[in-house]
């Protein structure tokens, strides 16, 4: 079933060509000449191709613009559309770089605030992916770079230019990036568990707790600790992330209804059943511990939980792209 959906979803996104990648400017394909304008006219036009969305032949008159008057009136004020026009035209490298230039060159411009937003939010789009959108991906599962440097850009931002107007926007989208962040940290320890690296997953659970502080994974890097530790027979340490995880969190789902942690034993030491030994490993293999407790602890997920609302058929059919 998932085959024939992802086969649908490429076909739709290959016919629909660029429409969807930002490609309006297509419209604007009589060009006009353009050696004769003074800056004044050179702004003027670009003003009215950023206003109808021509972003690709807005790009190319300021790059001309800032090449024929480098030291102009507008010079600054193209920088910042520039920064703009490569961020509608869904060039998000570009706009990082563009920012970048603008802060170098202008740290102490009024609207300085204006390119670390959109750099910020160059990163931040690029560590939801495109696909994302149309498949169901887990976000939390992606390469955690882009979202990493957006959220060191949005904290620039704040400490730098705290009474800005973009401020309360970046301040939101790093807790949600911050929540990412964790997460991820989680999916590593996990990985960590499958593999027999407990040490590894010990530390991925503390480096939650110590530095993602009231975040939703919090709870599962203190059970990541405490069956770590288990494995590794530092039984103390184990109790101690137990404890804390049973007075803070009792209804982490590794806790019992008396708050007792459910240890789990080691894989790599049960022994193999018939059908694991028959298969060399393939099938009824023990499972390794694997902790996820968004569904309780994250509001987000706690709401897709309890909504219990049905997809359609179509829904399932086309991976949430249409109905």
């Amino acid at each position: 079933m998932r085959i024939p959906a992802l086969l649908f979803v490429c076909s739709v996104f290959l016919t629909s060509g660029c429409a969807w990648l930002g490609g309006g400017d297509d419209k604007d394909g009589d060009k006009t000449d353009t050696s004769g304008y003074t800056e004044a006219d050179f702004f003027e036009k670009i003003q009215q191709e950023l206003g109808s969305g021509y972003w690709f032949q807005a790009i190319e008159n300021l790059e001309a613009l800032e090449a024929q008057y480098p030291f102009g009136d507008y010079a600054e004020q193209a920088q910042l559309e520039l920064i703009y026009a490569y961020f509608r035209s869904q060039d998000y490298e570009a706009t990082i770089a563009s920012a970048d230039r603008f802060i170098r060159l202008h740290p102490q411009h009024p609207n300085v605030d204006y390119a670390y937003y959109l750099k910020g939010l160059a990163s931040f789009v690029q560590s939801k992916g495109f696909f994302e959108q149309f498949l169901p991906t887990d976000e939390t599962k992606r390469d955690p770079g882009s979202a990493r440097n957006s959220f060191v850009t949005f904290n620039e931002l704040i400490n730098r230019l705290p009474e800005s107007a973009y401020a309360p926007d970046a301040r939101k989208r790093m807790v949600y990036l911050r929540n990412i962040l964790a997460r991820h940290e989680i999916h590593a320890a996990n990985y960590y568990f499958l593999r027999g690296a407990y040490l590894a997953a010990a530390n991925r659970g503390r480096y939650v707790v110590e530095n993602f502080q009231k975040t939703p994974a919090v709870p599962d890097g203190l059970a990541v600790m405490a069956q770590a530790y288990h494995f590794m027979q530092m039984e103390e340490l184990a109790a101690d992330a137990a404890e804390l995880l049973a007075a803070n969190y009792p209804q982490h789902p590794a806790l019992d209804a008396s708050g007792q942690f459910q240890y789990q034993e080691d894989p790599h030491f049960i022994e193999p059943t018939w059908l694991n030994k028959m298969t060399f490993g393939l099938y009824d293999h023990p499972e390794p511990p694997r902790f996820d407790s968004r569904h309780v602890f994250n509001e987000r997920y706690r709401n897709l939980s309890d909504s219990g609302e049905k997809r359609s058929w179509l829904s399932w059919l086309t991976l949430g792209v249409l109905d």
